[in-house]
């Protein structure tokens, strides 16, 4: 049994964790730790003691609670058993990590589920030796640098779709503008990260999303760029019109299937129907300003047309039909606060856009 003199373990970064392999120490040794290193003496799964960078001779003095674990004879020279752990301080910098697969975020403002991949790098190191080895050995069966890096690349993977989704509800951040966000994101994930890894006893630094995006053809992606359109536009004109607007659309389209004005004045209850559901969707979900002034009321009329209501129609689109001798002077016809349905030509709004027809000759 060959007695060591000297403990000691060559700074690399090939390793975190290096376990002295010796059973043979004696008092009066020397202990060599390097700088970004400490030492840790454990018996019995017990840390008896640390040592930062410099060198140290063993004895009972500086090891007292290691003397009562395995009680050191008084023959200093007479070899006792200890383990000895070094474990490596420096900084490990160009960590990468990236997601093998898509990430599925809500967006905050438009509820709609995107999947989002993104990759980028980080830096860390051991600020607390006794955490990390009491986290670690046992654990693991291999402590190589490589080997450590992926298993934390697991954890921050796992985290990062929270860490995300919750960051941009905070700020209220469309997933649309996720990619000039980066710096913001950065930021707030190394700091909730860093949380985490204070537990292992590591330090986080310089962690950084260098690139997040979302494929353009994917059809998640898709309805939420329409979804952003049509806020734009509502917040532009307002939820009345831009249901207005809507309406008018079908009616065109109708229209310009063959359908005629009666037929389009079909479609047209179908397309109010959409405004209306399209209004609803925007003032519960796309932020419409409940402040601004609400749109002028339209008048809306219908028609009794072989012995069919029809409708309802606005007054443009009843003058329409009487330019185009649609409708006669004598159809009947309904709003709101008429008692009961009269003719078209007895309401004085419409009663200039029929012509004029001379009464009968008299008789003499």
């Amino acid at each position: 049994m060959n007695i060591v003199d000297v403990v000691k373990w060559e700074v690399n970064t090939n390793e975190l964790i290096h376990k002295f392999e010796s059973d043979s120490l004696r008092l009066g040794s020397q202990l060599i730790v390097y700088p970004s290193q400490t030492a840790l003496f454990v018996k019995g799964g017990v840390i008896a003691d640390e040592f930062q960078s410099g060198t140290y001779t063993i004895k009972s003095e500086n090891i007292p609670i290691l003397g009562k674990l395995i009680n050191i004879p008084f023959n200093s020279e007479s070899p006792f058993k200890a383990e000895v752990w070094f474990v490596n301080q420096v900084s490990i910098l160009d960590c990468k990590w990236g997601t093998a697969n898509n990430i599925q975020i809500e967006d905050p403002k438009y509820k709609i589920i995107v999947p989002v991949r993104a990759y980028g790098q980080y830096g860390f190191s051991i600020t607390s030796p006794r955490t990390f080895l009491e986290s670690f050995v046992g654990n693991m069966s291999s402590f190589s640098t490589e080997k450590m890096i992926e298993y934390f690349k697991g954890i921050v993977i796992s985290k990062l779709t929270s860490i995300i989704s919750d960051k941009l509800s905070q700020d209220d951040v469309s997933v649309v503008n996720i990619s000039s966000y980066v710096d913001e994101l950065s930021q707030y994930s190394e700091m909730v990260l860093n949380k985490f890894f204070l537990k292992y006893g590591i330090t986080l630094s310089n962690f950084t999303i260098m690139s997040i995006s979302v494929k353009d053809d994917d059809e998640s992606f898709k309805k939420l760029k329409e979804a952003k359109d049509i806020a734009a536009k509502i917040s532009v004109v307002g939820t009345q019109n831009y249901k207005m607007e809507r309406s008018f659309d079908v009616l065109d389209k109708a229209a310009s299937n063959g359908g005629g004005i009666i037929g389009s004045s079909l479609e047209l209850g179908a397309g109010l129907a959409v405004g209306t559901q399209v209004g609803h969707m925007a003032s519960e979900h796309l932020n419409i300003n409940p402040q601004s002034a609400p749109p002028f009321p339209v008048t809306l009329y219908y028609l009794a047309i072989n012995g069919t209501q029809q409708g309802p129609y606005n007054f443009e689109q009843i003058k329409s039909m009487i330019t185009a001798n649609s409708v006669t002077p004598n159809v009947l016809v309904w709003k709101e606060g008429m008692a009961a349905w009269a003719s078209l030509s007895s309401l004085s709004e419409f009663q200039a856009f029929f012509r004029q027809v001379p009464p009968p000759i008299p008789m003499i």
